[in-house]
């Protein structure tokens, strides 16, 4: 089992969080704010059989728009080692 967390712009989290949802991922939402300009950002947070890690992956990345300039960065992405999961 792995956390993937992802740290997208405001404008991306809705396409790549319905596009999980879809694809039946489950998906926590939550805002946030970072970086140096302090632009608005959303981070995903999903729990993720390690079979399917590079398919979430992939659906992150595919629902991503463009960067607005060629040093900008999409998103910031962490895939965590979970040792328990429990869903209540």
């Amino acid at each position: 089992m792995k956390m993937i967390i992802a740290i997208v712009r405001d404008r991306d989290a809705d396409p790549v969080s319905h596009a999980l949802t879809s694809q039946n991922f489950r998906v926590t939402l939550t805002a946030s704010t970072g970086g140096f300009l302090r632009r608005g950002n959303s981070s995903l947070f999903m729990g993720v059989e390690d079979d399917k890690v590079e398919e979430a992956l992939q659906i992150i990345r595919s629902n991503l728009e463009p960067a607005d300039e060629p040093e900008q960065k999409r998103a910031t992405i962490f895939v965590l080692n979970v040792n328990q999961f429990i869903h209540c």
